[in-house]
């Protein structure tokens, strides 16, 4: 079975949403489903430790060149996460699409124009689309 298009799971939303078709509720369910995620991905470094976060400075200057500053940027992860961690962030990050989706529905909005504009942005503006 292949993936569905963007268009077809915004459809496949569409049909499954019942309770939360208000703005309100879309909105509010979306900003709790990306808590979900974050909170898994700090399960994943606190509770089962698969993941390491070192943090510290960049060491970024005005003077860097941008291809210097993009080698020298780190994510300050260590370790790779475990199979168990891994499926639950991406459950989670599935809810969050889901719910993304649906305010896409109800906002009239469509999610392969969301994405096409924002690869189209990405693409002319390159390194300066860091807004």
């Amino acid at each position: 079975m292949s993936a569905p298009t963007l268009q077809e799971f915004q459809s496949q939303v569409s049909e499954l949403l019942l309770r939360h078709r208000s703005l309100l509720d879309v909105v509010t369910k979306y900003s709790q489903s990306n808590a979900s995620v974050n909170r898994a991905v700090a399960k994943a470094i606190t509770e089962c430790g698969c993941i390491e976060l070192k943090a510290k400075n960049q060491g970024f200057s005005p003077e860097m060149e941008l291809d210097q500053a993009n080698r020298q940027s780190k994510s300050h992860m260590q370790g790779h996460l475990c199979e168990q961690c891994s499926d639950i962030i991406r459950s989670e990050m599935g809810k969050n699409l889901f719910y993304m989706s649906a305010m896409c529905n109800v906002l009239d909005i469509s999610m392969q124009d969301v994405l096409s504009k924002e690869a189209d942005k990405c693409s002319t503006l390159g390194w300066f689309n860091l807004t």
